[in-house]
């Protein structure tokens, strides 16, 4: 794992990222998003109804922009400054500048918190996860999609193991978890849209997961 002294590289790659990206693109897009909140985690639009949602490491793409049935819909993410100035501020989510490991939510704040792609960006695994599970309710939703990677980069210095929702969710309900293979490198999304479920565990690939915290007696 990359030390928090790294912290500064990671988000200069992160944010360098980003620029390339909005440089080819012009306007960054974000009508993808919609189908991985909904329909590829069998989701109805309407289970969002009066939710309050949280995604973490969104970007600056807009993430939540097709969320507009939600009580809230909140993007979070270290280096929320910068995508005002490449046209956040244009969107109608809200953004909340902060670290996973510390995050400025009460407990039992948000129905769904969603990490699609992040979770593995982050420089403290454990104290992550654990702030997600605070700062879910009972009976919340978890949203992962994340990278099964064998060695580690500035931007995504965490290599998880298949194991992660056993290892860091013990305690929450697994409705659904899917192992893909690569098909396509480096295109995570385009992975999801073709589904090839892995038949053999390997070193890389894609987790997916829908968990659920327990709601307590």
């Amino acid at each position: 794992m990359i030390s928090l002294s790294y912290a500064p590289i990671k988000e200069f790659f992160e944010l360098g990222y980003w620029q390339y990206i909005k440089f080819f693109e012009k306007k960054l897009s974000n009508h993808h998003y919609e189908y991985f909140f909904t329909e590829y985690f069998s989701l109805p639009k309407s289970f969002y109804n009066d939710k309050k949602v949280l995604d973490i490491g969104c970007g600056p793409r807009g993430s939540l922009e097709w969320a507009n049935m939600t009580k809230e819909r909140i993007g979070l993410d270290p280096l929320v400054d910068k995508y005002i100035k490449m046209g956040a501020d244009k969107h109608q989510m809200k953004y909340e500048k902060a670290y996973v490991e510390k995050m400025p939510f009460s407990d039992n704040y948000f129905d769904v918190v969603s990490s699609f792609n992040s979770i593995d960006h982050v420089e403290n695994l454990a104290k992550s996860c654990s702030e997600i599970s605070r700062i879910l309710k009972p009976g919340g939703i978890f949203l992962l999609i994340v990278d099964i990677h064998s060695y580690p980069t500035f931007t995504e210095p965490q290599m998880l193991e298949w194991s992660f929702i056993k290892d860091y969710f013990a305690k929450f309900e697994i409705l659904e978890e899917k192992h893909l293979e690569v098909v396509h490198k480096n295109r995570i999304y385009e992975n999801l849209r073709t589904n090839k479920v892995m038949k053999k565990q390997k070193s890389n690939g894609v987790l997916t997961a829908m968990i659920k915290k327990p709601v307590l007696p």
